[in-house]
């Protein structure tokens, strides 16, 4: 379907067209095509990522939650009648189960403060209610976009409306991929539990831990994240729905507001939406988005940061720390016969560091608003949406393809521990850190393990060796 119309030279040409009229004049609309003028106009003024609207499904359904809530407070309150207030509602359940996705067609980026996508959602709904109530698409004198489908609306109560309820649809998704990964990794430790390994601060060797501990505590760190995020979530639930254009409520009946967010309520079923006691300072602020850009940067670096230790501990496997496998996935190389590359947490790293870039363009999207309504709020979806979405699918490869198949080296672990200094560290107490310190020295220099170093010069009897040398005392885990 051709969304810019180029010149009519013939009846029959002609057919294919339908006339529409906006504040600038006649547009051509393709006959089939469920959005109007307005639509048709911005995909001409914005032809700007490539990505349009339909392929961000939560934002179509939340926007068709929105006007058919909006429907329903208008007939409620005596502003619509109650014939056309069904009509929209059938149209927006029908998009809402994933009809006409291919009809949104504006692209993420715009002007306007989210107004093209605004009208888009209206024209489709006005031109799927009036299929409905048996009337050509485009006899607006039934059914408008405007007067009958925005009524009491602005785009700047409904836009922002929408971006917020389809980023807790993403948020929804990421807490169960978190919950996943956090499960795997916690599956993963209680595997792990009896690997004694050595503990590393700054890269060099520190003192001893269980493998399990170190996995242990990835699945620690996703559970805060998923608490952080939860929090951030709540925050997305206070509305300016009703407030209009700038928060006064204008051309809003009174008790439409009230109606509005309870009917959304219904629709959503999320319990938690309000209206916001101020609604001209909920329509200029979005603060709440600069506020999950953060949490969604902090668990984007911090899942970036395990991603670095299982590459560092998979690495070699030969000439590398070589500790754990991560399972093979694909050739490494094209000219290195048997080369394996850690490619799925490379993948989820540079999918956080795109998120780290994508906090920057909302940081400066939200500090360039002005007066009673920030205009680039288009950028701050696109890019919260973007980074939802990715990390969410990325954190499922992981899981997946990664962390479920991680193996052990266990005699890998069991060289490292005999041969390194860091168990010294669990003697200073007893033999005082001069005399610990001289032993880690020589152990360093000679290459001979520590704890033949101590028996040698009789420092400790092989009984007291044993008991400060134990799974249990270096690594606080408790004695079986």
């Amino acid at each position: 379907m051709s969304l810019t119309p180029g010149p009519r030279p013939s009846a029959p040409a002609a057919a294919r067209y339908r006339t529409e009229h906006d504040m600038l004049g006649d547009v051509e609309v393709p006959a089939d095509a469920y959005y109007g003028a307005h639509t048709v106009r911005a995909v001409e003024n914005f032809p700007l990522t490539g990505e349009t609207l339909a392929a961000r499904p939560h934002l179509i359904r939340a926007l068709a939650a929105v006007k058919h809530a909006a429907a329903g407070a208008n007939a409620d309150v005596g502003a619509l009648d109650p014939a056309l207030a069904s009509a929209i509602a059938d149209a927006c359940e029908g998009i809402r189960d994933g009809g006409l996705r291919d009809q949104f067609v504006v692209d993420l980026i715009q002007g306007g403060a989210g107004t093209s996508v605004n009208m888009n959602a209206n024209e489709v709904i006005a031109n799927r209610g009036l299929e409905l109530l048996g009337r050509p698409r485009g006899e607006y004198s039934v059914l408008h976009p405007l007067d009958h489908v925005n009524l009491g609306q602005s785009t700047n109560d409904v836009y922002p409306t929408a971006v917020k309820l389809a980023l807790d649809a993403h948020i929804a998704e990421l807490l169960a991929a978190l919950a996943g990964l956090r499960e795997a990794f916690a599956a993963k430790a209680a595997e792990f539990a009896d690997v004694l390994k050595i503990g590393r601060t700054q890269l060099q060797d520190a003192v001893p831990m269980t493998l399990g501990q170190e996995f242990g505590a990835f699945a620690a760190t996703l559970a805060e994240d998923q608490q952080r995020l939860a929090e951030a979530r709540v925050l997305l639930h206070e509305l300016n729905l009703g407030g209009t254009a700038i928060g006064t409520g204008l051309n809003a009946r009174p008790g439409y507001r009230e109606r509005a967010v309870e009917r959304l309520r219904r629709l959503t079923g999320i319990p938690t939406l309000i209206s916001s006691p101020d609604l001209i300072e909920a329509t200029q602020d979005v603060g709440v988005f600069v506020q999950l850009s953060g949490v969604l940067k902090r668990v984007a670096v911090k899942l970036s940061k395990i991603c670095n230790d299982l590459r560092l501990l998979s690495s070699g496997p030969q000439a590398g720390l070589g500790e754990i496998s991560l399972p093979a996935r694909q050739a490494g190389s094209s000219i290195m016969p048997g080369k394996v590359n850690p490619v799925i947490p490379e993948a989820v790293n540079q999918i956080a560091f795109e998120i780290i870039g994508n906090d920057v363009t909302v940081t400066l999207a939200a500090e360039g608003g002005q007066l009673q309504l920030n205009a680039f709020e288009p950028v701050i979806y696109r890019s919260l949406s973007a980074g939802l979405g990715h990390l969410t699918a990325g954190i499922a490869v992981l899981t997946e393809h990664c962390v479920r198949g991680i193996t052990v080296n266990r005699r890998r672990l069991a060289e490292t521990v005999a041969a390194s200094t860091g168990v010294v560290t669990a003697l200073s107490p007893v033999l005082g850190y001069e005399t610990a310190c001289a032993i880690a020295l020589e152990a360093h220099h000679t290459g001979r393990p520590a704890l033949d170093l101590v028996r040698e010069r009789e420092l400790l009897t092989e009984a007291r060796l044993r008991e400060l040398t134990s799974p249990a005392s270096l690594t606080g885990l408790p004695v079986p």
